[in-house]
Order: C-alpha cells, then structure tokens, then sequence
C-alpha cells in the first residue's frame, strides 16, 4: 500500500513521482560521480550537462526560437515581479498591467515602486470571478509592456488565449501557475516567467523565457544580478545557480517529453478538469467560484452551502488523504489544485468524496450567507 496521499496544495505543489524516485537516488550520487547532487558544483563538468539537457528539453516543449534566451533565475516569481520594471520600466514610461487576481496586483504594487503603472483591465469589481473580455481592456497611449498573469490560483481563472495588445508592444507575462500545461506560442510573448513550485519543480527559481531584444533594451544602471542580461550572457550561472531546482526542472522536462509533450499534458488536464466541473455543474450543493467561461483547468475553487462546512469538509477530506483543499486565506471556500502531475484518480477520489459529503450535509441550506 502506498504511503502517499494526494496533495492537492497550489503550491509547492505534486511532482511527478518518477521525478522524485529518481531525485532519491541522485540526491545520494547523480551519474555514478559517487556525489549527490545537492553537493555537486554549479562549475563542475557534471552541473554544466544538467543544465544544458534542462535547457535542451524546455526549448524542445515550447518549440522555443533561437532569438529567445531560457533563464534559470532564484526568486522564484516575486523577484520577477521587481525585476521585469527595474529593467524596462525608464523615467517618463509607462506599463499596462491586466489585474486578474492577487498576484496580478503584487505585480502591480512593485511596479509602481519602479515607475508609472496603468491597469488596463481589473477583474476588482467583480471579485475576480472571470476574465475581464476585450472590451473592457483600455490600453495606455503606448506602454512599454503589457503585463498579465494567465492563470490566477487563488480564485480558479485563467485566460484561455493571448489578449491582443497595441502593436510593436511586448507581452510579459506571469505564467507559474499553467506554464507547460498546454502548448504555448512563444512568439506572442517577449518576456514568459514562471515560478518553478507548481508545474516544474520546487520552491525558489524561476524560469525565464525572453527575447533578445528585451535584453539589449532593459537598464544597465542595475545591480548585475538584476539586469537579464548577466544572466543570458553567464547562461543562468552568473552567481552560484539553484542547482537542485535547476535539476528538478529538467527532470520534469524529460517527463512531460516522455509523457507525449505539452499536447498531451493539454488533454490530460481538459480531462480531469471536466471530471471535476462536470459534477459541480451538475449539483447545487456546492457552487464553483469562477465563471464557466474563465474556469482554470489548474485550480478549481469551490464552496460549500456554508463557511462552516468548507471547514469542515476540508478537514474531513484530509482525513481520506485529500490533502491541501482548503481555499486562500482572501477568497474562502476549497481550492483543488491539480496541476500536470496530479494525477486522474486524484480528482475521481476527490469527487466520491463530494458525493458522501454532500449526501451527509444536503439539508445545509443552499443560499445560506457567506461572508
């Protein structure tokens, strides 16, 4: 019998677990170098073919073109938060934000520590339900860049395409919590960032996807370990790297390769996503939070007829081995995180449970108020 459960946290969230078994033994000795690699140099000879494979395989998934340099940077996402306006933020600009949830707006308040931000869209008024549509995005005369985040874990949305943005004007985008998930056009974008803990690997780097021409653009009156351009030109190794999340990540590269790429990954998340809405939608005991057509095939929020039984079915659920659904302190409610590694059986688990749960609790009142 297995002594895993299934963990359903945003964030660390599950790796795949032929990562892991494998990340047991090269822990202890990578390669037969008789040492692990937690210990190995980021200059050793060893070091230099893990990242060189790491960086090998993410261009292979995202089809990554020659003229766009792949990054592996510590800080995970919220140093990309600072990092993206001291680098293109100048004096007398100004950048467009799309603010979609709570990270959108951390994006936002640093920021605005840097230069002059507009929000071109807020889903603020509607509580970040859904995605504001076109009509509502009102671009600035000519920002520098246009910021958005496409999947918002706290309350369940993510953009199901690329908002069209003024010509000539780079999209920068915040990507941790959906990167790989599904197939992307790197070509869309100038600058892709994503925080490895919730689809790559563990807490405390982030990879950077960026055009070459946003390098030579972004300031050189920064700290070097600021500027994109020290670390493109010292190929992610101009300070002592985050060797071990650097080597996770491109474990988990190999895997989604071998697990037939980011189409496959695609299918197979639309597929547990479905098991999961499909039961909610068909029921008014519980209610998802996100509206049908901004609904995040990563992160699905859900609520009780009460406060009081969110907390509870929470508990109970991690009692079954269902661990980490309780939603974000901000928005209430449960939260299933089922990122690439989640697996199928995982969400069919979760939903029996829905079904006892409910069958034990029906007489709640359905419109009970919720704080």
């Amino acid at each position: 019998m297995s002594d895993r459960i299934y963990n359903f946290s945003a964030g660390p969230a599950v790796l795949p677990e032929p990562v892991v078994k494998r990340a047991q033994q090269d822990v202890w000795n990578i390669a037969g170098s008789g040492i692990g690699i937690l210990e190995h140099s980021h200059r050793g000879k060893v070091f230099e073919r893990i990242i060189a494979e790491a960086e090998e395989n993410c261009r292979h998934l995202a089809g990554i073109p020659g003229n766009y340099r792949v990054l592996f940077i510590q800080g995970s996402a919220s140093l990309q938060f600072a990092m993206v306006p001291m680098n293109f933020l100048s004096p007398g600009r100004v950048a467009d934000y799309l603010v979609t949830g709570v990270w959108a707006e951390k994006a936002v308040k640093e920021a605005k520590a840097i230069g002059t931000v507009h929000e071109a869209a807020s889903g603020k008024a509607f509580k970040f339900t859904r995605i504001p549509n076109a009509a509502e995005i009102r671009y600035s005369p000519n920002p520098v860049y246009v910021h958005l985040t496409t999947n918002n874990t706290i309350y369940g949305t993510q953009w199901t395409a690329e908002p069209a943005v003024p010509k000539g004007v780079p999209l920068i985008a915040d990507t941790s919590s959906d990167i790989f998930s599904r197939p992307i056009d790197v070509t869309r974008y100038g600058l892709i960032y994503a925080g490895a803990q919730k689809n790559l690997g563990p807490a405390g780097v982030a990879l950077v996807i960026i055009r070459d021409d946003l390098i030579e653009a972004g300031s050189t009156g920064l700290p070097a370990i600021l500027q994109y351009r020290a670390h493109a030109v010292e190929r992610s190794l101009y300070n002592t790297a985050p060797t071990f999340g650097i080597y996770v990540m491109g474990e988990v590269f190999k895997w989604i390769r071998e697990s037939g790429g980011l189409q496959a990954m695609a299918r197979r998340n639309a597929e547990k996503a479905a098991i999961l809405y499909d039961y909610l939608d068909d029921g008014t005991f519980y209610r998802g939070v996100a509206e049908a057509g901004s609904r995040s095939l990563m992160n699905v929020c859900f609520c009780a007829p009460t406060e009081q039984l969110d907390e509870q079915f929470a508990n109970e659920a991690a009692k079954r081995g269902l661990s980490g659904l309780k939603g974000h302190r901000s928005a209430g409610g449960m939260r299933a995180s089922i990122y690439n590694a989640f697996p199928k059986a995982g969400v069919e688990a979760l939903v029996a449970f829905m079904k006892e749960f409910e069958r034990a609790h029906r007489s709640a009142p359905a419109t009970a108020a919720r704080a």
